[in-house]
């Protein structure tokens, strides 16, 4: 799931100046992802192993989200950024949360708003750059994205700058380990074929610490971290407390 802050352009001041505009994306990670935008909703597709992950991922995120807010859900706006064909968005929809979708990809926006139509469901879908919206929201999720960011800190930023104060980030992905690189990339790429060949580059996973650090710099506190365990002999994964090598969770709440 990609989201894009669009490719490095010039704006001009109001003195006449060019300004850089940043960009924590690849453009190249957009153009990998766009070409199966199509089949997000085929279960045995290219986007296969987060049909897998998304109930076990929900789960975390009902329960972190019980956990901070003493709120019915229906109360709650939250930001899905990288929201891809809307997975994730339609999910927390049905929870009765106040749903964004953000996402680069205008394919994946289309196959989202489609979606969402024929399943009856509110959900506000955007074909843009998280950085670029004003709004700020009770919860933000990135899930499965940061992996796929040139400048992880920046990234980080930029969904603190969509989170209330007292908000809540939640975000998913790949640790950097030798057990990583074994399942994730060679196992889950080159042996398995669950995911395409060149979706993930290890050296850009991303190390819990490092999360945590960058997110206390802004003042966002890490409550809790989660591994994500595939059990091959259910076909199914799971939460652990203890297992944090491959995938895992990890939570950060705003000061209250």
């Amino acid at each position: 799931m990609v989201i894009h802050t669009h490719p490095e352009h010039k704006n001009q001041s109001k003195k006449g100046k060019t300004v850089e505009k940043t960009t924590t994306i690849d453009p190249e990670e957009i153009i990998h992802f766009a070409k199966d935008s199509k089949k997000w909703w085929d279960e045995d597709g290219p986007f296969k192993p987060l049909h897998r992950l998304n109930p076990v991922r929900m789960d975390y995120i009902e329960q972190q989200i019980a956990s901070h807010y003493d709120v019915d859900f229906d109360k709650l706006n939250i930001l899905d950024i990288g929201c891809g064909g809307g997975l994730v968005s339609e999910s927390l929809a049905q929870m009765g949360m106040q749903v964004t979708g953000i996402d680069a990809d205008a394919n994946a926006i289309e196959v989202a708003n489609a979606h969402a139509k024929t399943s009856e469901l509110d959900i506000s879908y955007i074909c843009g750059d998280a950085q670029d919206l004003d709004k700020q929201y009770d919860v933000v999720v990135a899930l499965e994205i940061i992996e796929h960011v040139r400048n992880v800190e920046e990234f980080i930023e930029v969904c603190i700058n969509r989170l209330k104060p007292n908000g809540l980030l939640i975000m998913s992905t790949l640790n950097r380990t030798p057990k990583s690189f074994a399942l994730g990339i060679v196992a889950a790429e080159h042996i398995l074929r669950w995911v395409p060949r060149g979706t993930h580059t290890w050296s850009k996973f991303v190390k819990p610490s490092e999360i945590a650090r960058h997110a206390r710099k802004h003042n966002l506190t890490p409550y809790d971290v989660t591994g994500l365990i595939f059990n091959p002999l259910k076909n199914a994964f799971h939460l652990s407390e203890t297992d944090l090598d491959v995938n895992y969770l990890i939570s950060l709440r705003g000061a209250r």
